[in-house]
């Protein structure tokens, strides 16, 4: 029997089969327990700057290269002090975790699943505030913005992973009388490699962690602005039992790191979630290696996107503003899944534009932890500030575009910059193209006759292929969307925003230059972490070499 997996009263082990839920998202109203505990953890935070090393073959080590992570609300505020892994640090890493791979991969995966489960169940309980309050000092996430990301989701992905993992194992082949058949789901042989970006701190928990449950080592290279969550995050899953060697925390120079672990022979797998450029030059990088590799090498990466909004003529008004609102501008766009391109009919823009710029004049952008009214605060560094700054500039001096609201920007405390809105005379503008990763929120306005077109233009104006959302009552209209968009979307939603996909409710990802699709906060997500291996057992002796057909 395998023994039960104790925590939140919420799930039974029972054969291969677990019960878990979507954790709860808590509302931090004034007086709540949980808001006094965020508090206190933001308080403890205060001034304060962390040191945070590289942890190889279970052992802290610090080299000569020192950055800082900044506040990016305050970035006179240096959360971290941390240091980059230097060429023959990653290869001792490498060798630490294929060292250790062996007695992780024969553990049993009921014994792995427990590590994750307890995991969660820390941060769901004694661990939230501190991981939030990292999550909300470190990469300037709101207090609802954190605790969907760096509570919620990362709870979910251990808790559903587990429960997947689990059911996986479960899964066999049908066997006979004459033989018996069975399934081992194995770790990749080598390492997995995992590169996790600053906006998300459940993603670096997910891309580390799913490879690490199904039976991998991996060697987590964490985003520099998101040091201090991960970190936290990495802790955790130490102290809930996870054995030293299976994941090495190695922050590094992206192409020094790249370079590493894609020359080393024993290169087996890469979990990505970046920039396109990025996961082209490591996928190029793979692919000039594979002569040296003892296996080919898993690919996973999720790169972003250019998503829209199509809004039909039968749409609620409300809706869609609301929608536009918190898909364009929560967490100031840095959502891979954020809308930054609405698609409006001219019967309906005057209401769109009116409450738009209504609603848009009472968002408050400021610091998160002194005032919770703050609806998004400051972009993650001074490369995303200048890049996004310079996107203004083309929309103030483009004759195609006019800004109808915000505009400035000021990076003088933090880096700040307003929602913006830009109405595109052009749907090839490029600003109707490339991703932004910004609070700027781009409006074309289409003539109804013109519906089937901008069906088409949605679909080929970017390279990119996320999310978008259809807003329409009208159901032929949807159905018809559906259709047209089959491709435009790996997650398509239908009258409600392209943002906040759940974990085990909308697994999400999408194909084109925006990654595999290789859909985490799903099922078949953990399949591309394993090597399954078929044995058949055959009970009955085999008394001739000669078959029937020959007598």
């Amino acid at each position: 029997m395998w023994r039960a997996l104790r925590g939140r009263g919420r799930r039974c082990l029972h054969h291969a089969a677990i019960q878990v839920t979507n954790e709860p998202i808590l509302e931090f109203k004034p007086g709540s327990p949980e808001r006094a505990a965020l508090q206190k953890a933001l308080a403890e935070l205060k001034g304060r700057t962390e040191s945070i090393p590289c942890v190889v073959g279970g052992e802290e080590v610090w080299t000569s290269a020192v950055r800082y992570q900044l506040s990016p609300f305050n970035h006179a505020h240096k959360v971290a002090k941390f240091c980059y892994a230097d060429k023959d640090l990653i290869n001792k890493a490498i060798n630490a975790a294929v060292a250790a791979r062996k007695e992780w991969d024969l553990k049993p995966i009921q014994d792995r699943a427990q590590i994750f489960l307890k995991a969660a169940d820390m941060l769901s309980g004694p661990r939230r505030a501190e991981v939030l309050a990292k999550t909300m000092v470190g990469q300037g996430k709101t207090v609802i913005q954190a605790e969907i990301d760096a509570a919620a989701e990362l709870i979910d992905f251990f808790r559903f992973n587990a429960k997947y993992a689990l059911e996986l194992q479960g899964s066999q082949p049908l066997s006979v009388e004459a033989s018996t058949n069975s399934m081992v789901y194995r770790g990749l042989e080598g390492f997995v490699a995992a590169v996790s970006p600053f906006n998300f701190t459940a993603i670096g928990g997910n891309l580390a962690g799913t490879p690490a449950l199904m039976g991998n080592v991996v060697l987590w290279k964490p985003s520099d602005t998101a040091l201090l969550s991960s970190y936290a995050v990495y802790k955790i899953l130490l102290e809930a039992g996870l054995p030293p060697n299976v994941i090495q925390f190695v922050p590094a120079d992206g192409p020094v790191f790249g370079d590493a672990v894609t020359s080393s022979e024993h290169f087996c797998g890469l979990n990505f979630t970046g920039s396109v450029p990025t996961f082209k030059r490591l996928w190029k990088q793979a692919s000039e290696n594979l002569d040296r590799y003892r296996s080919f090498p898993r690919l996973a990466g999720e790169c972003g996107g250019k998503n829209f909004h199509l809004v039909h003529s039968s749409a609620d008004v409300s809706s869609v503003v609301n929608g536009t609102l918190r898909s364009a501008f929560e967490y100031g766009g840095q959502k891979c899944s954020a809308c930054s391109r609405l698609y409006a009919p001219r019967s309906l823009w005057p209401q769109i534009k009116e409450k738009l710029l209504e609603e848009t004049k009472k968002i408050k952008v400021g610091d998160p932890v002194q005032d919770f009214g703050t609806f998004f605060s400051a972009v993650i560094d001074d490369k995303s500030f200048a890049r996004i700054k310079k996107w203004l500039e083309h929309a103030k001096t483009s004759p195609n575009l006019s800004i109808l609201a915000g505009g400035g920007c000021d990076d003088s405390v933090g880096y700040f910059v307003e929602p913006c809105i830009v109405e595109s005379q052009d749907p090839t503008d490029p600003i109707m193209k490339e991703e932004i990763f910004g609070p700027i929120l781009t409006v074309y306005v289409y003539p109804e006759e013109r519906y089937q077109e901008v069906l088409e233009l949605i679909d080929t104006t970017t390279p990119y292929g996320l999310t978008g959302a259809v807003f329409a009552q009208e159901r032929s209209i949807i159905e018809e969307a559906r259709s047209r968009l089959r491709n435009a979307a790996g997650n398509f939603y239908i009258n409600d925003k392209s943002t906040g996909a759940v974990v085990a409710q909308q697994p999400f990802g999408g194909s084109r230059i925006s990654g595999t699709n290789d859909k985490p906060g799903g099922p078949h997500y953990i399949l591309r972490w394993t090597s399954p291996q078929a044995i058949k057992e055959t009970h009955v002796p085999l008394s001739d070499w000669r078959y029937a057909y020959m007598q």
